[in-house]
């Protein structure tokens, strides 16, 4: 297992590829260009300046989160073969920088969803949360509106401005499309890649919904195990994978993580994982929390464990962690809480390894 950190550039993220380089075990970032809107090719001299920059500081990029579905695509609209082309272009550029792995997702209008991003915990740090009863009684474009406040200065990956200000033709667009629609565009998507993706050795790893239910009404095709076999079998393609978010599908209780890790490792689809843990307090009510077992609801030990057994290979890297010690950062993407987070990760591990 490769663990690396998730990181939004120099321009973009309080945190340096210098201090992600003094994180026991780590061996390089996620990245993207996160300032090439969604359907539009990404510039090969862009990918080689962020791949330098990486690599200057002793590090790897080999997994990009995320090179984003246009909207285009996920309706099915006219425009979304110019964009499916695209998309290709950039796997391929991608491939020649180095990437093996590109992190994405098909959530329509918003990528994830949360009614706090600064909820406090009663010892003292702050972290995100999600209250289906909050969330139930506003407006999509009043969340929209809130999130962009409290991001202040940061970009928030699927939240973007320009596509906010859109929100309410984006809802009216969707409002025709199932979830039996979406699947078939996504199907069309990874049909059209998949042989770009065999020719250059890049892996796809569609991320779950978060949460794995639907908001707003929108349809949601990744929410389940069902849902994840269904996705890998859209195309046999071993480069039709997944990204395994435990703290987003572990929000439902229903899901049993350390179950749906074996089946994808088995089929040789498992290519990423989202490492956190979460507390639910109540149905479609939960915070997100340290990664210690004994904080939240999830058994991290048994996550891991299932990923040692079946022989997992690829990439991993903690996910959101709470604001401590007065840090003051890109909401879930601080230094100090990811670092403890893979520390703890980093131990369960070698204590598997040496049984």
């Amino acid at each position: 297992m490769k663990m690396i950190m998730r990181w939004f550039g120099e321009e973009n993220d309080t945190v340096t590829l210098q201090q992600i380089r003094q994180v026991p075990n780590i061996d390089g970032v996620a990245g993207a260009l996160h300032h090439i809107p969604a359907g539009e090719a990404w510039p090969m001299d862009e990918i080689l300046a962020l791949k330098k920059s990486i690599n200057d500081a002793g590090l790897q990029f080999e997994v990009v989160e995320s090179v984003n579905v246009s909207d285009a695509i996920k309706l099915g609209s006219p425009e979304r073969d110019a964009h499916i082309e695209n998309y290709k272009l950039t796997i391929s550029r991608l491939a020649e920088a180095g990437v093996k792995v590109i992190c994405y997702n098909f959530m329509p209008v918003f990528d994830w969803t949360r009614s706090s991003l600064d909820a406090p915990l009663p010892d003292g740090s702050q972290t995100m949360e999600y209250n289906e009863s909050i969330i139930a009684e506003i407006k999509p474009d009043t969340i929209a509106d809130y999130m962009l406040e409290k991001a202040e200065t940061y970009s928030l990956p699927g939240w973007e401005p320009e596509r906010m200000a859109k929100i309410v033709d984006l809802f009216s667009k969707f409002s025709v499309i199932t979830e039996e629609k979406l699947r078939e565009n996504l199907k069309y998507f990874l049909d059209a890649i998949m042989p770009v993706c065999e020719e250059t050795g890049v892996a796809m790893a569609i991320h779950p919904d978060d949460p794995p239910w639907s908001v707003f009404g929108l349809p949601r095709i990744f929410k389940n195990q069902g849902d994840m076999e269904a996705i890998m079998a859209l195309n046999e393609n071993r480069m039709n994978g997944i990204t395994l978010c435990t703290g987003c599908l572990g929000s439902h209780p229903d899901n049993d993580i350390p179950a749906m890790i074996e089946s994808a490792v088995s089929k040789g689809k498992l290519h990423f994982v989202h490492i956190r843990n979460i507390r639910i307090t109540k149905p479609r009510y939960f915070r997100e929390v340290s990664h210690f077992s004994g904080d939240g609801s999830l058994d991290m030990f048994a996550i891991l464990k299932a990923l040692y057994q079946s022989g997992f290979d690829g990439y991993a890297r903690p996910d959101h962690g709470r604001m401590i010690w007065g840090e003051q950062a890109r909401p879930g993407y601080g230094l100090y809480d990811r670092a403890l987070g893979i520390a703890y990760i980093n131990g369960i591990w070698e204590a598997l390894e040496k049984g």
